[in-house]
């Protein structure tokens, strides 16, 4: 899979996470990605701490196996440059807000003149249309937008801010990859390139899927813990005797006989599977009540030998570090840069791949340039 896609070339205009994040994905599939950034606006992932050696360590994780060349994009000179060398390159990715690439001269219509072939994705909040196109936002204002986080969390607190990016990654990153790479396949049939709109929020809306259709199709609305599987049913986490949580998925009976049995609960059996409320109710609480009584390594040493849907909620250190992480090979280790003293860094990874570039650095250690 690291060279599936050897002979494709990107340039990559994004900065911060959605745009680098698919880059990423394109970059670790063999995809030669040639990161554009400013030399005297840097990429804000850059700075943002931790470091490790000498580098943001969320910077060397979304750059890995890319090159970087430093462009002001206000200059024409570059401008040229970029139009000049446009042609040797399949796929564009940018992240500005809708009109700056064209105010600047390398909006898709200006560059597939020149590359008839080219794939030109613009990722954004709200898309290249509509009244919401030109508003600032973050992963939390899509995902409200979106529906998602009205239906999450708790009654009493109202929805979680959540530990991952979802609009950003799922809606934005991922979407991305999924156009980009369909419109290659097409233009192995068309010989054309073609314009990739991905709106961060269009995308993730999508991801309400079984939700969205229970509420247009079956004109069930949804309410927090209210649904199946937002908290309404005994599918939920239980805090432990020592402040920690297990999460409960035994929704199939022979999965939710199973738990019955462990946690020796016969109410479980008997109306785990009900739809009335008061049911609903008394069998959370008896699992709730029964999951305080031991502590989390206890409830975690039972549970593993048990196929019944029942695993510890882990800290991000633990999962990194756990047998499944080591079995499935989470982490791996990955050469920053031939020349630098410091080799190698730990970095989670979803794809094996056999280099990394991280090259041209604006803060801390500098590793290397490239060229356009």
């Amino acid at each position: 899979m690291t060279s599936a896609l050897n002979g494709l070339k990107v340039l990559d205009f994004s900065t911060l996470l959605p745009g680098p994040f698919a880059t990423l994905y394109l970059a670790d599939l063999g995809a030669e990605v040639i990161h554009v950034e400013s030399p005297t606006r840097p990429d804000l992932v850059r700075l943002l701490p931790p470091y490790a050696n000498g580098q943001a360590t969320s910077h060397s994780y979304l750059n890995r196996n890319k090159q970087s060349v430093a462009l002001d994009l206000k200059n024409p000179e570059s401008i040229e440059l970029i139009k000049q060398k446009i042609s040797e390159y399949d796929i564009v990715v940018e992240q500005f807000r809708p009109g700056v690439m064209q105010r600047l001269g390398l909006d898709y219509q200006t560059l597939a003149e020149i590359n008839p072939r080219l794939i030109y994705c613009s990722i954004t909040g709200y898309g290249q249309s509509g009244s919401y196109k030109d508003k600032a936002g973050h992963d939390i204002n899509y995902i409200s937008l979106s529906g998602i986080a009205g239906h999450s969390g708790r009654k009493q607190s109202g929805p979680p801010p959540m530990g991952i990016q979802i609009a950003d990654v799922a809606g934005g990153s991922l979407h991305a990859v999924i156009g980009i790479l369909s419109a290659v396949i097409e233009r192995q049939v068309s010989g054309q390139g073609q314009y990739i709109d991905i709106s961060m929020t269009d995308c993730v809306v999508t991801m309400n899927n079984m939700a969205a259709s229970a509420s247009l199709a079956g004109e069930q609305h949804q309410q927090v813990e209210n649904e199946h599987l937002n908290g309404g049913t005994f599918y939920d986490y239980y805090e432990t005797q020592d402040g920690r949580y297990m999460s409960v998925g035994s929704l199939e009976p022979q999965f939710m006989a199973g738990l019955a049995t462990a946690l020796e609960l016969p109410v479980l059996m008997a109306k785990g599977a009900s739809f009335d409320p008061d049911d609903r109710k008394e069998v959370k609480q008896a699992i709730a009540e029964k999951m305080k009584t031991q502590s989390f390594v206890y409830w975690q040493s039972l549970f593993s030998d048990l196929d019944v849907c029942v695993e510890p909620v882990l800290k991000l250190e633990e999962a990194l570090d756990s047998q499944l992480a080591k079995e499935r090979g989470w982490v791996v280790n990955v050469p920053l840069s031939e020349n630098s003293e410091q080799t190698e860094a730990q970095l989670a990874c979803p794809i094996k791949f056999s280099r990394s570039r991280l090259n041209y650095s604006f803060i801390g250690q500098k590793l290397g340039e490239s060229e356009l």
